[in-house]
């Protein structure tokens, strides 16, 4: 699975799933008889309960939360509800299990004598309702804040050639891209700059440039007009002149089918670069690596490979 498609409030549900796993460890109550002092885990038959209700439960929904990010298509549903949306549910339970288990005993009230004197609650017990809390928080908070709806891992550096400049970037030492460079030996073809502009009345033929001891050169015929957009300008929609290229997003964003239809049929991940092959207005028709494609609306923000 790609982890750049997780977000920040995901990372922190993760990370509290996995400090109740550690916390289950630790002794959650502990008995002074005798002069002796014994614990009991999580793991104990006596808490059996607490077990499945809170520590399992909590690996349960961040599991549960990962798979409905990582799912392709986004929004699967599973008895009227996201992945998603069953883990929140889950962390929400456990949350409130954590909170009950602070009022547990580990001897029933059964009269006779029996009573839990010389019985507390160990370092165990309280990470459970710290972290049992926070899980739940920020299982709910997560798709609310937009700290918390960041990506976890920021968006791939752009592809560089070889020498660390980016593409078109000026080279130390050498000009811009295009131009002549000292002491390398100049172009003289047809569209070069500084080359001779083509003469219609010899069939459009580049003429040779007279030495410099036979009088100045004669003023270059104006170029013809070109036929292409203006440097700089988007192709429009349906035009030919559209070079298919890659890029990446910075937020996962859905890609829809191209016949219009509002259910997503992939969502984007950012970490992951697509193919745009086509463009239509300020939308980017856009290729997954499994061969589908489809209409990415939202284009703001992404990065070209």
């Amino acid at each position: 699975m790609n982890i750049r498609s997780l977000s920040r409030g995901d990372g922190a549900v993760i990370g509290a799933a996995a400090l109740l796993l550690i916390a289950s460890f630790l002794p959650f109550f502990s008995f002074d008889s005798a002069g002796s002092d014994k614990t009991v885990s999580t793991w104990s038959a006596a808490l059996f309960p607490l077990l499945p209700t809170v520590t399992l439960a909590a690996l349960a929904a961040a599991g549960l939360i990962v798979a409905g990010r990582a799912m392709v298509p986004a929004g699967r549903q599973v008895v009227g509800l996201t992945l998603e949306q069953w883990g929140t549910a889950l962390a929400v339970f456990v949350g409130w299990s954590a909170l009950w288990s602070a009022f547990s005993t580990v001897i029933p009230d059964l009269g006779g004598g029996a009573n839990n004197d010389g019985v507390s609650k160990g370092v165990g017990a309280w990470l459970t309702l710290v972290f049992g809390i926070a899980l739940a928080v920020v299982a709910v908070l997560s798709s609310r804040i937009p700290a918390l709806q960041a990506p976890l891992m920021g968006a791939p550096k752009q592809p560089q050639p070889y020498g660390g400049a980016p593409y078109g970037a000026p080279q130390p030492g050498l000009g811009q891209p295009g131009m002549p460079q000292p002491g390398m030996p100049q172009p003289g073809g047809y569209g070069y700059p500084g080359a001779p502009a083509p003469d219609p009345s010899v069939g459009g033929q580049p003429q040779p440039q007279p030495h410099a001891c036979g009088g100045q050169a004669p003023a270059p015929a104006p170029a013809p007009q070109s036929q292409q957009p203006a440097q700089g300008q988007p192709p429009q929609s349906g035009s030919s002149d559209f070079t298919a290229f890659w890029f990446a997003v910075p937020v996962p964003r859905p890609l829809f089918a191209e016949d219009g239809s509002p259910t997503p049929i992939a969502e984007l991940a950012p970490g992951t670069w697509y193919l745009a092959v086509e463009q239509r207005g300020a939308a980017l028709i856009a290729q997954t690596q499994d061969g589908r494609r489809g209409v990415l609306q939202d284009t703001s923000g992404i990065q070209r490979g």
